[in-house]
């Protein structure tokens, strides 16, 4: 069996190389070809490209380096012509254009993880039905936004949801994080997740510091310490420099991974994105915010059809995490939402309730389930022909 795969990004390489090993697992005798990162290639990906190939900065070189990608998406599409099946993973544009040219010589396509639908474009979910033939998700409020298209759906979990198993002992978790990262056992530890580029943390850094401030003010100020994972040395500089006009914040910057300093910590203040679903599944209290240009704002603003923005919140349909988005995102008012949190979740038997049922709906033994659908669609293609 052959089988075509491509991923352009590190998460994707992950994603990818886990579904890899699940189709291995069910049919021993295939073969990968494609493009992706040292993951997939340990899985045994033959590399048709370099993934740095896909490596942009900014958003004007995309369109600058457009008929470079436009030629490589129609060699891989000669190289991948007589796949069993294609999987594109993530990386929407390059990928579904991908799909389309081999959906149209004849080649059953998957597409792994939704584009947001949910939160922007609505009529995209129509366009995709011409480029793929499975569209696997990762949530379970996705697959309804393509009832109207003729495409076959299927949610199949989240992996950072089988990865983190769930737990009740909250406690010996955070003793064991807190150890390896060198925290007081006594202190109220904070975790701050600015977000993972260097332009995120830059832009969220005065508003993460002062909060600090004015949290730490309102408990006992020398019983509060602040941790930010960051392997970033531009990031850890710019957060260094902001520490210096609040010097009593007792501010660390590990190079650990942001599931242990949330597993080390109270209470979080996390940027909205994928860090709010790992504090959900870690079961760590946690605010989430955001702050972007006021004209970019403005602009998303308008294309947004989603009132919620963190995940939890989205999942549940209904504000299980508190979200400041914006002009709604000042430092005292996230100080004084992370004091209730911290209060709520040591005095509320059934604070995590909510967590814990959605981090079961999400655990859906993904990769295995997502190889299942795939040979699937691979079986039904053969019986057709």
């Amino acid at each position: 069996m052959k089988i075509g795969i491509v991923a352009g990004e590190a998460s994707g390489d992950v994603l990818g190389a886990q579904l890899m090993h699940a189709l291995r697992r069910k049919h021993s005798d295939v073969e990968f070809l494609g493009v992706g990162g040292t993951q997939m290639a340990t899985q045994g990906l033959k590399s048709l490209e370099s993934m740095d190939r896909f490596s942009f900065n900014g958003f004007l070189e995309p369109i600058k380096r457009l008929p470079e990608l436009l030629s490589l998406i129609t060699s891989l599409a000669d190289q991948l012509a007589y796949v069993d099946v294609m999987i594109g993973v993530d990386f929407n544009v390059f990928n579904l254009k991908l799909e389309k040219q081999l959906k149209a010589r004849g080649v059953p396509t998957v597409h792994y993880v939704s584009p947001s639908v949910y939160a922007w474009r609505r009529g995209r979910a129509n366009r995709i039905e011409r480029c793929a033939d499975l569209l696997l998700t990762l949530y379970p409020f996705e697959p309804q936004y393509y009832n109207d298209a003729q495409i076959q759906t299927m949610f199949v979990g989240h992996p950072l949801a089988d990865e983190i198993e769930p737990t009740t002992d909250r406690e010996s978790s955070r003793a064991h994080a807190r150890q390896t990262l060198g925290l007081s056992l006594n202190a109220v530890v904070v975790a701050l997740l600015p977000g993972s580029r260097f332009s995120e943390v830059n832009f969220h850094k005065e508003l993460f510091l002062e909060t600090c401030d004015r949290f730490r003010m309102k408990l006992n100020p020398e019983s509060s310490q602040f941790v930010v994972p960051s392997r970033q040395a531009e990031a850890s500089t710019v957060l260094r420099h902001e520490q210096s006009h609040f010097p009593e914040v007792d501010l660390r910057i590990t190079d650990k991974n942001s599931q242990l300093v949330l597993a080390a910590a109270d209470v979080a203040l996390v940027k909205s994105g994928t860090s709010t679903l790992e504090a959900m599944l870690i079961r760590t209290p946690m605010v989430v915010t955001y702050r972007i240009g006021w004209l970019t704002y403005a602009i998303v603003r308008s294309l947004l059809h989603t009132p919620r923005v963190a995940l939890p919140n989205i999942l549940a349909n209904e504000e299980v995490v508190p979200e400041f988005i914006q002009h709604r995102a000042t430092a005292e008012i996230l100080a004084s939402q992370l004091a209730t949190e911290l209060r709520r979740s040591q005095s509320e038997n059934d604070f995590f309730a909510e967590y814990d049922r959605l981090h079961h709906t999400l655990r859906q033994n993904n990769a295995d389930k997502a190889a299942s659908a795939v040979l699937e669609l691979i079986g039904k293609s053969v019986v057709s022909t």
